[in-house]
């Protein structure tokens, strides 16, 4: 189901707001990737990036076409691990979120 142009809005409003906001749009986003979700993932990705810093500025920061972002982090995105990384770093860079990776022991 597509967004709503108002929803979109709101939630840019908040990002640009509310810095655990920000985070949690970008933790989900990897986790789900970690997590083997890859269209789930690359859907939080685009979610990120449009709440935060757009593709327009995301594709002057990483070198890329912001129409080839977009086309990356679709229903049928194949981003390489060049790319989505470089893409996780910007958001960092330009969200002032910095996530890092602790390793869990599964209880299974």
């Amino acid at each position: 189901m597509p967004l709503t142009r108002a929803f979109r809005e709101t939630v840019r409003a908040r990002a640009e707001r509310d810095l655990l906001f920000r985070e949690a749009l970008l933790r989900q986003a990897v986790q789900d990737l970690l997590d083997g979700d890859a269209a789930g993932g690359r859907a939080a990705m685009r979610e990120a990036i449009n709440a935060t810093i757009g593709f327009e500025r995301l594709g002057e920061i990483v070198g890329k076409s912001p129409k080839s972002l977009m086309r990356m982090f679709g229903p049928d995105g194949n981003p390489t691990a060049e790319n989505l990384l470089a893409v996780i770093r910007a958001l960092q860079i330009e969200t002032g979120v910095h996530l890092t990776v602790q390793a869990a022991a599964d209880a299974a």
